[in-house]
């Protein structure tokens, strides 16, 4: 398997922060993006949950803009063929060499299984199949690959060097990830469990492979307001929503807060608070910096509108735009 790039190299505040985006249409996506250059953010993240075909939006997003980087956080792996994902990421690369990073993972229960009509089955092995196989073919430019999963035969027509992240909330995937890919997605995850829980277990998958450690994005909630009571009724809205899931269920129990998924008053309380920051710019800037100089190699902010969605957002892009 080829080895990634070299990560060392000391990188800028800006560029180590990035902004997650929840457009409900296509229009809007497209003028978020839009709007995020402008402003100067370097980074943009979204998932494919609830708008049309990310990557596809991407294609179009990438003709409107000269150099924003744009991530997904996450695609399914389950609903597309890596054969398929290959050729999508390889059109990106084409028109927008460099920016596309490209966030994969098994996806929810409930979208893969409902929506889909599909089952998910052996999700570390066949996440780790799935990310040999587009390494294989997209960097190695192979004309087949032989898996556990996957049978390709089908050549490309060049390499396409495409960062390739994988979704992670348990151990067991950020060891995988530390192994196989060059970054780690992890979602609604505590700051204390990502640094004792993830990043060590990120580190034994990577020296286990005899590569470099890759960057951990840290997703972290942030609210422009001082009105605290307002700002944490949002974020237990958030924790309560993911705590009836599973899996996110699982993690919190495994980061110290057991009781939020069964409704422990206290419990939602201090997970709430342990993952989303808040304030003014200044304060918000503070809390930022902060977490980037305790380990975390770069964080997407996603924003929770408290009053005026549209004034809090653009305040927000100019806030990671100025870092």
């Amino acid at each position: 398997m080829q080895q990634k790039q070299d990560i060392s190299v000391e990188r800028s505040i800006r560029d180590r922060v990035g902004v997650t985006l929840s457009p409900t249409t296509t229009e809007e996506a497209l003028a978020r993006i839009r709007e995020a250059e402008q402003a100067g953010v370097q980074q943009i993240w979204m998932g494919d949950a609830y708008h049309a075909d990310t990557l596809t939006l991407f294609a179009i997003a990438a003709a409107q803009t000269e150099r924003i980087r744009l991530g997904t956080a996450i695609v399914s792996t389950y609903p597309r063929h890596p054969l398929i994902m290959a050729r999508q990421a390889l059109a990106l690369q084409d028109v927008a060499p460099g920016r596309l990073r490209l966030g994969i993972g098994p996806g929810g229960r409930i979208a893969i299984e409902d929506w889909y009509g599909l089952a998910i089955t052996s999700p570390l092995s066949y996440l780790k199949d799935y990310v040999q196989a587009l390494r294989s073919i997209l960097w190695g430019g192979n004309t087949s690959y032989q898996g556990q999963f996957f049978n390709i035969a089908l050549p490309m027509p060049h390499v396409a060097q495409v960062p390739l992240l994988i979704s992670a909330l348990g151990p067991k995937s950020f060891r995988l990830a530390g192994e196989i890919a060059d970054g780690i997605l992890p979602w609604m995850s505590p700051i204390p469990y990502l640094l004792q829980v993830a990043l060590p277990a990120i580190r034994a998958g990577a020296e286990a492979s005899n590569r470099t450690t890759p960057p951990l994005v840290a997703h972290v909630l942030v609210a422009l307001s001082t009105d605290e009571a307002a700002v944490l009724a949002a974020a237990r809205s958030r924790v309560q929503m993911y705590g009836r899931v599973g899996v996110y269920a699982h993690m919190f129990a495994r980061a110290g807060f057991a009781g939020a998924a069964n409704g422990d008053e206290a419990s939602i309380n201090a997970l709430a608070r342990s993952l989303v920051i808040y304030g003014d710019e200044a304060s918000v800037r503070r809390r930022v910096l902060e977490l980037l100089a305790s380990g975390l190699d770069e964080i997407q902010l996603q924003l929770i509108p408290i009053v005026d969605e549209v004034q809090e957002r653009q305040r927000l892009l100019h806030l990671v735009g100025s870092l």
